[in-house]
Order: C-alpha cells, then sequence, then structure tokens
C-alpha cells in the first residue's frame, strides 16, 4: 500500500503534519505534467479554505463582522496571486 500512497508534510514553525493520500489521486488532480504533489494539494488546499471563507462571508446567516470581510479580501487577493484568476472566474461563483 506505500506504494500507493505519498505523504506530504505541513510545517509551521516547530508544529507539523503529515497527510497520506493516494499517489493516483494527486495523478488525477496535476494540471500540468511538472507539478509536484506538494504544489497540487497546495492549490487543493487554497482552493478549500477560499471556498470556506466564501461560504462564511456571502452564505452565512446574518450579518458578516468587519474582520471576517477582511479575512474574506486577503484570501482572495492571495488566492489571485497564486493562480492568476479570481475566485469567482475559477468556479463560476460570484458575488
Amino acid at each position: 500500500m506505500a506504494d500507493d500512497t505519498v505523504t506530504l508534510t505541513i510545517e509551521q514553525g516547530d508544529e507539523r503534519d503529515e497527510l497520506t493520500v493516494p499517489t493516483a489521486l494527486i495523478d488525477m488532480l496535476r494540471e500540468e505534467g511538472d507539478e509536484s504533489a506538494a504544489q497540487v494539494v497546495g492549490d487543493v488546499a487554497m482552493i478549500g479554505l477560499a471556498q470556506r471563507i466564501h461560504g462564511a462571508v456571502h452564505h452565512g446567516k446574518g450579518e458578516t463582522p468587519e474582520e471576517i470581510e477582511q479575512l474574506d479580501d486577503l484570501t482572495m487577493e492571495l488566492f489571485e496571486e497564486r493562480f492568476g484568476a479570481s475566485f469567482g472566474e475559477m468556479t463560476g461563483h460570484d458575488h
């Protein structure tokens, strides 16, 4: 089974986490032939984080606090820097 998976390490300072995923899944998600497993998982993480903050701001109940709206703005700026396209352009879901 070890040959069918890849383990990636996420580090922040002294903290670390490991994530083991199927190699075939990474291959399926790879958009360019030369993307590393780390790049693929990084892209998936950024997309997931952007989806979460988008949902909190645009699909939550009640009024969104200003600091959360600012967090959304920053996340979307970082998203666009990473992908060269806005969240709305990439997902077809824009407000």
